[in-house]
């Protein structure tokens, strides 16, 4: 299988939990996880996309190694994020997005019939 990472931007916590509250409630079949950490840090987000992956029966040195994949190929992305999280202060976090390729794309597929 297939995966993906990538970072998304900055939440504050509430929000985030609200928003992974909603997204429970949603269809079970999603394979798209949202990982929110205080911290940005390569090993922040191994340990996140490893429960992740672990609850959700994915191969889970396959998606462990597209997160590290992501943080070597992308070290300015890594350091502009890490950099809005300092700004950000305490009550905030960096949110990430982790899948399968395919259940992203239905993802998207799914936003764009929702707008017709």
């Amino acid at each position: 299988m297939n995966y993906t990472f990538n970072l998304l931007g900055i939440s504050p916590i509430l929000s985030f939990f609200n928003k992974q509250q909603e997204i429970l409630g949603q269809k079970p079949g999603r394979r798209v996880e949202y990982l929110g950490s205080h911290k940005c840090t390569l090993d922040a987000f191994l340990d996140c996309v490893e429960k992740a992956s672990t609850s959700r029966g994915w191969q889970v040195d396959e998606a462990l190694n597209t997160v590290i994949d992501f943080w070597m190929k992308n070290s300015e992305t890594v350091e502009y994020w890490r950099e809005r999280l300092k700004d950000a202060g305490k009550e905030n976090l960096l949110v990430g997005r982790v899948g399968d390729i395919a259940s992203l794309q239905a993802t998207f597929e799914s936003l764009l019939d929702e707008n017709k």
